[in-house]
């Protein structure tokens, strides 16, 4: 059978989703780590500008985000299927296909991250990760200093801090154009992919990378987290970090 799915190898399953409205689209750990990453973002912010100088709080926020980070990682290669990085890496063809389909009538349609999508994911997720490992050799000279501030020179801290501020520059302009794009087909092409990452489940369709999201253990995802947390932590304290 040929491969419809311009973006990587198909994810077909069998027809028992035929007939039916909804079908499963992500795991619940993928929806959980979406939104905690949201939480994570927002709270780097706030824990910054409206902590009272309490930077502990927003340092270990910065574990916190590192964690979900290394944890969609390795989700990326033993979670659901529409969550491995497999299923939705982009290719530039398929973004250009994809990308020129939007502007027709009849776009195509995935159940997972589409090409222009997936492509925003792992540049946002690249971005945070930056923005994490800069702050481990940031400081404010005053209240605050990085685990790692006392083993590098003071011209690799100054850029840290540097890299730290204007990697969130970059992750405000990633999701205003996330935000911009769900609501675009929230409005426009009617789907709904905010309430997608709620409920997990999309309205059934011939979608060209799978008819239906399989896997997604939570039990196996708990699994992940924790060696997630213990790399992230462990790491930085094997290095000579202090927490």
């Amino acid at each position: 059978m040929q491969n419809l799915n311009p973006a990587g190898p198909s994810l077909r399953v069998d027809a028992s989703s035929a007939g039916r409205e909804r079908v499963r689209a992500w795991d619940l750990p993928t929806r959980l780590f979406h939104w905690a990453l949201v939480l994570g973002i927002l709270d780097g912010y706030v824990s910054r500008h409206y902590g009272d100088g309490d930077f502990v709080w927003h340092k270990w926020n910065g574990y916190t985000v590192l964690t979900l980070i290394v944890f969609r990682v390795i989700w990326g290669f033993v979670g659901g299927s529409t969550a491995r990085f497999l299923a939705f890496f982009p290719t530039p063809m398929a973004m250009l296909r994809y990308g020129m389909s939007l502007f027709g009538h009849h776009s195509q349609r995935y159940l997972g991250h589409n090409p222009l999508g997936a492509a925003m994911i792992l540049a946002l997720l690249a971005v945070i990760a930056v923005q994490g490992l800069s702050g481990l050799f940031n400081t404010n000279d005053i209240l605050f200093d990085g685990p790692f501030v006392k083993l590098v020179s003071e011209r690799t801290v100054k850029l840290a801090g540097v890299v730290h501020h204007y990697a969130f520059e970059v992750i405000l302009l990633f999701v205003s154009i996330h935000i911009a794009a769900n609501l675009f087909y929230q409005f426009v092409k009617r789907e709904k992919l905010i309430a997608a990452m709620v409920t997990g489940e999309k309205a059934a369709d011939d979608y060209l990378d799978a008819q239906e999201a399989r896997g997604g253990s939570p039990w196996l995802a708990l699994l992940c987290l924790a060696i997630a947390a213990g790399l992230v932590l462990g790491t930085i304290r094997v290095l000579g970090g202090e927490l």
